[in-house]
């Protein structure tokens, strides 16, 4: 069923059993990778914190977890201009630091995370997406854990918003053309 978001028609696209099986597969990937150390994952906000949450409930291995908070979007368009508005407090020095994003698109947040990340001497820094519009995605940055490869067009749900609305939805909508 359609739903409304201000003024704008959503259409279901993903439901919560996909989304639950991806974030349940890319937890068992890192485990794989990873069983020997105590990552620390790193939430982007505001977005991420439900896929961050499903991913911790997945991971059975010792871990840490901590946000970050950066900002891209107005509307349903990117501004392609990062702006961190929350850093990190604690030393990530020799580090497995493990980004959880919501979504890629532009890339324009994987690569200033990058930089950011780069600075602090961590000893892994691998991205972890549960989204990835490859069509909009031109950075030459590797994405380690990619859960659903999606088209580029504007959706919703799972954390994800349209001027605020539609974070709390389970599933995910897709823009009605």
């Amino acid at each position: 069923m359609d739903i409304q978001l201000h003024d704008k028609v959503f259409t279901p696209f993903i439901s919560a059993q996909e989304i639950d099986f991806a974030i349940s597969e890319m937890a068992k990937q890192v485990e794989d990778d990873f069983a020997e150390e105590t990552p620390i994952f790193i939430g982007v906000l505001n977005g991420a914190f439900m896929v961050v949450s499903d991913f911790m409930k997945h991971y059975k291995l010792p871990c840490e977890v901590s946000f970050i908070k950066m900002a891209s979007y107005e509307g349903t368009t990117s501004t392609n201009e990062v702006k961190q508005l929350i850093g990190i407090n604690q030393n990530l020095e020799g580090r497995t630091v493990i980004i959880i994003e919501d979504i890629v698109d532009t890339g324009n947040t994987i690569e200033e995370l990058k930089e950011l990340f780069k600075k602090q001497n961590v000893k892994h820094f691998k991205i972890a997406t549960l989204f990835l519009k490859q069509d909009a995605y031109k950075k030459n940055i590797k994405l380690d854990y990619v859960g659903i490869r999606i088209p580029d067009k504007f959706i919703v749900g799972f954390g994800l918003d349209y001027d605020g609305l539609g974070r709390n939805l389970s599933e995910v909508y897709q823009l009605k053309d």
